[in-house]
């Protein structure tokens, strides 16, 4: 079952840092199968107050994506991140495709 790496970025600092963070974030992922699936971009908010960024990455279970944070190569370029932004960070699983809300009742 899929799993994702999610992130709610805010006040990021434009500059050098997060650049580099930028352009070597993709080489991390590569190893374990992570694939953006939502990097930013302007929300259409509906309800309630949004700001920042939202960035997903997908991975094929939520063992690649502890293994692809824990790696050296990410834990090395993340405070290039940290140091440039606040936020917060979270794993979740995916649903099958065949998931309906009332799914959650049988839990």
């Amino acid at each position: 079952m899929s799993a994702y790496a999610i992130a709610h970025l805010r006040n990021v600092v434009p500059g050098e840092p997060i650049a580099q963070y930028l352009h070597e974030i993709d080489s991390t992922l590569a190893p374990f199968g992570g694939k953006f699936r939502i990097h930013g971009g302007q929300a259409e908010v509906l309800e309630g107050d949004w700001s920042g960024d939202l960035i997903m990455i997908e991975f094929a279970d939520r063992q690649s994506a502890r293994a692809w944070y824990a790696s050296p190569a990410y834990q090395q370029i993340l405070p290039l991140r940290t140091g440039s932004s606040q936020g917060d960070v979270i794993f979740l699983d995916g649903v099958p495709d065949d998931h309906r809300a009332t799914d959650v009742l049988e839990a």
